[in-house]
């Protein structure tokens, strides 16, 4: 896999609930990649540097894995460097 939707990954990482959490942050201007805001169906590679704001908390990730299916805690820390 070489690219993934940035909604999905947001989801699949567990940074947002329900991917329609993550569509509204991205469409609301909460989500930059690369310091661009991005829109929900924008692709996602690796190496890229993502930075969402989940409530008051603003989180900056830097992409290490695509991955599109939420998967359990341990395995989504491994996608990400916080």
């Amino acid at each position: 896999m070489e690219s993934v939707r940035v909604d999905r990954w947001l989801v699949a990482v567990r940074v947002y609930k329900t991917r329609s959490d993550a569509t509204d942050a991205c469409a609301g201007g909460k989500v930059r990649v690369n310091d661009r805001p991005v829109k929900p169906a924008s692709v996602l590679r690796v190496g890229d540097q993502v930075v969402a704001r989940v409530g008051d908390r603003e989180r900056v990730l830097e992409v290490v894995r695509l991955i599109e299916k939420r998967v359990g805690a341990a395995l989504a820390a491994e996608c990400f460097v916080d």
